[in-house]
């Protein structure tokens, strides 16, 4: 499913007890930057959940308005027992958040299926 905010566009899928987003087509010359944490928790609002993977591969930079976009997604999510996980994130944009002091309150995954399974150890025969 595709959805739209002002200046960006998601690729959002649903999974067991998590909501999947991929950010897209994130312009840097709108005049008003997209409100990205409303977007994003308006859509956890029609989808019933508060699991979100967010998908940062197509995202060339974390600047300072986008890092704030996020933080205050993630205290919302927080606020309602819920988890946020990135993924995709190039090693540039894994190196802001942990200059930021961020990386630990933002855990970031290669891939969704990591975010997803994180915390989740081996199973083991009963």
């Amino acid at each position: 499913m595709r959805a739209t905010a002002p200046g960006c566009e998601f690729e959002v899928e649903r999974g067991p007890d998590w909501l999947l987003v991929r950010i897209t087509g994130l312009d840097d010359i709108v005049s008003t930057p997209p409100r990205l944490a409303d977007a994003l928790w308006s859509l956890l609002h029609q989808h019933f959940t508060y699991r979100i993977v967010l998908e940062l591969d197509q995202v060339d930079t974390l600047d300072s308005y986008l890092i704030g976009q996020l933080v205050t997604l993630h205290k919302r999510v927080v606020e309602h027992d819920g988890v946020m996980r990135l993924c995709g994130l190039s090693a540039h944009n894994r190196r802001v958040l942990h200059t930021c002091r961020l990386h630990e309150h933002l855990p970031t995954y290669d891939d969704r299926q990591e975010a997803v399974m994180a915390g989740c150890g081996p199973r083991q025969p009963r």
